[in-house]
């Protein structure tokens, strides 16, 4: 084994709630990494909006179109194949109305008869335009046209739970693309499906949100020679490289044995609690990620088995590389803080 990187959301939580969220958390491990590594700031050039899709697609070598183009690459993840089109992410999505202002509520959850009901109605009101909507997956639906739009989005992930009307599409063709992001609620919202998901007490999908617009990579870097970790977005760049993709293992320790490779993890599983205020979840998913990762990587550095782990922390724009050899063991004088210490300003 070479290397290890490990990809993080969310870990480091705003000042304002990081003293309650990380008071009794036992983490001997991490705050032992975070004290012994170098830190270092991911160019701005380079990392300009921290995400996790702008990590991925830099790391995997996929040059920035207008957009981070993701469509196309999840697409394939989702059974499908991109050919020679364009296409955006076209997510469902609930938004709530809190006075003046619209809130988005990503991952609402519906089945495939619904998003197919959905997307039929999309696809007949649309069709004068060249706008075709498809739903592989009940939660991941995606717009394919044959012109590029000269409009950059923003990913799903970035808004989450936050005022939408700041973060819709912008460029020389924006006007049209938020009209069309009106004309969508105006169809979803006497739907018939969604007439029938609000007499049983769910939420409707009264909106799209389009981001991660592209054409098909023709080819992705292979940094790694295997990716793990919770993240559907990283297994679909996984795919699209022709990577190995696995879920994280119950014996992390004896994978990195067994891989002679390079290794990438990805842990996104601290970013929904974080976005829906839920720091009870967020508290054990941190401290699931100290007891079954952090610790047989320290462990798996420690003896050898590691030459370098870098820890990726991707927090509110804010792109963080903490990096550690096996020489950052052997340092006790760098004394461990709490989590909550490294709370963001």
């Amino acid at each position: 084994m070479k290397n290890v990187d490990i990809v993080i959301l969310d870990l480091f939580l705003p000042q304002e709630i990081s003293v309650d969220a990380c008071t009794g958390l036992s983490l001997p491990v991490l705050e032992k990494m975070l004290a012994r590594g170098k830190f270092e700031l991911l160019p701005s050039k380079i990392y300009s909006t921290g995400t996790l899709e702008e990590w991925l697609c830099r790391t995997f070598g996929v040059s920035r179109q207008l957009d981070e183009p993701i469509a196309p690459v999840t697409l394939i993840a989702d059974g499908m194949q991109p050919g020679t089109g364009y296409w955006l992410r076209a997510d469902p999505v609930h938004l709530q109305i809190q006075r003046t202002q619209l809130f988005l509520h990503p991952d609402v959850p519906l089945n495939a008869d619904e998003a197919a009901q959905l997307c039929t109605s999309l696809n007949t009101h649309f069709a004068a335009e060249g706008l075709r909507f498809f739903s592989p997956h009940p939660q991941r639906w995606y717009l394919q046209m044959k012109n590029v739009p000269d409009i950059v989005t923003r990913p799903l992930s970035q808004v989450a739970s936050r005022n939408v009307q700041t973060y819709l599409p912008k460029g020389q063709d924006a006007l049209r693309w938020h009209k069309v992001f009106n004309e969508i609620q105006m169809l979803f919202f006497e739907h018939a499906v969604n007439q029938t998901r609000e007499a049983r007490g769910d939420l409707p999908i009264n909106s799209l949100w389009l981001w991660g617009g592209g054409q098909a990579v023709e080819q992705l870097a292979r940094p790694y020679t295997k990716v793990c970790g919770d993240s559907f977005l990283a297994e679909a760049f996984a795919q699209a490289a022709g990577i190995p993709h696995q879920r994280l293992p119950d014996d992390l320790a004896q994978h990195v044995d067994d891989n002679e490779g390079d290794m990438l993890i990805v842990w996104e599983s601290l970013r929904r609690p974080f976005q829906q205020g839920d720091l009870h979840t967020w508290r054990d998913s941190v401290q699931c990620l100290e007891q079954n990762y952090i610790a047989p990587l320290w462990k798996a550095l420690r003896n050898g088995h590691i030459k370098q782990l870098s820890l990726n922390i991707l927090n509110a724009g804010i792109p963080k590389r903490l990096v550690l050899t096996r020489s950052a063991v052997w340092k006790p004088w760098r004394l461990s803080k709490s989590l909550a210490q490294y709370a963001l300003s």
